[in-house]
């Protein structure tokens, strides 16, 4: 149990690593298990007090606050579901303000949609001296590469911020179906979120979407593949996947927007994923503004179908990239 259960009212100080975080997102991210109505009922009510004041749900706490909560009862584990197991990954780099991790395929970011956990809860609990590790930004679960988390609250206000305003450079290692010929190609293409019948999330190219960019580079081409590099200039949901396949060119082994019998054989050739990889950043430091650029090659599985691929016939290469 939570100390947040003690039938006394709960006295806390903000630290810097909450400070400028909503009071009613930093008592849900306190009272993880209680539901939002609980939360939001505590704020109207007055119970949830700052330096003594009522204050409303959009107030944004500063270091030094100090914040009077309520007895709350905090959910237990469901019983049978295991917490998140610890562990930690490729540390690409880190430093006090964030840390760049090499995310495997296959592991979600983090828990939601049938996923009991990702890599943020179980970097928590690897890491629980931690004062704050939060996600800057979203991979897919199939996708592996590099993936930022911050450490400070001050640190994830500016990334999100540099996200936003486009001045993180994100690029993506692809493998598509069919001959790309350009060297270079700029992918303007609205795109609209909407459900399958069965409730499933999908994306498509739509007038009424929403603005989305790539900017497409061809790295290398064989007969029936050819590897891409995209540069995402917009962060749309599917954004590679969906602008790729519309062109008639789907990524291998996409389950959602892809070739499915093509998929299939290449199941049977080794490729067990969706090949997409997040292979460069580039973005000033979220507080010294100093410049940083990662890189996080191709994992070995994908290596390794790029060398079947070559074992059987010539590659032509693109704008002269080495992977």
């Amino acid at each position: 149990m939570n100390d947040l259960c003690k039938d006394s009212a709960t006295l806390l100080e903000v630290g810097e690593e909450s400070a400028g975080q909503r009071i009613d997102n930093f008592l849900l991210r306190l009272a993880k298990g209680v539901p939002k109505s609980h939360i939001y009922r505590i704020l109207r009510s007055g119970e949830v007090r700052v330096n003594k004041g009522r204050i409303g749900a959009d107030y944004k706490i500063v270091a030094g606050d100090v914040v009077r909560v309520p007895p709350i009862r905090v959910a237990e584990t469901p019983s049978g579901k295991a917490a998140a197991p610890a562990r930690e990954f490729d540390v690409v780099f880190e430093d006090e303000a964030l840390i760049v991790i090499d995310k495997p395929a296959g592991v979600a970011v983090h828990g939601g949609s049938g996923v009991s956990f990702g890599v943020i809860e179980q970097l928590r609990r690897a890491r629980p001296q931690a004062k704050l590790l939060e996600l800057a930004h979203r991979l897919d679960r199939e996708t592996s590469g590099l993936l930022l988390v911050a450490k400070k609250r001050s640190a994830l206000t500016k990334l999100h911020d540099m996200f936003r305003d486009g001045e993180v450079n994100k690029r993506y290692l692809a493998l598509v179906k069919g001959s790309w010929r350009n060297t270079l190609q700029h992918v303007r293409l609205p795109l609209a979120k909407y459900l399958t019948a069965e409730g499933e999330r999908r994306v498509s190219v739509s007038l009424g979407g929403k603005e989305a960019h790539s900017i497409v580079r061809l790295v290398a081409r064989w007969r029936n593949f050819s590897l891409v590099e995209v540069e995402l200039k917009t962060g749309r949901t599917h954004q590679i996947r969906v602008h790729l396949a519309h062109l008639g060119f789907p990524l291998a082994g996409d389950d959602k927007y892809g070739d499915f019998a093509l998929n299939k054989d290449l199941q049977k050739a080794g490729l067990k994923r969706m090949f997409l990889h997040a292979a460069k950043l580039a973005l000033p430091h979220p507080l010294s503004g100093d410049a940083l650029e990662f890189a996080a090659q191709l994992p070995r599985d994908l290596r390794e179908f790029i060398g079947r691929l070559d074992a059987n016939e010539k590659r032509e290469w693109g704008n002269g990239q080495e992977i």
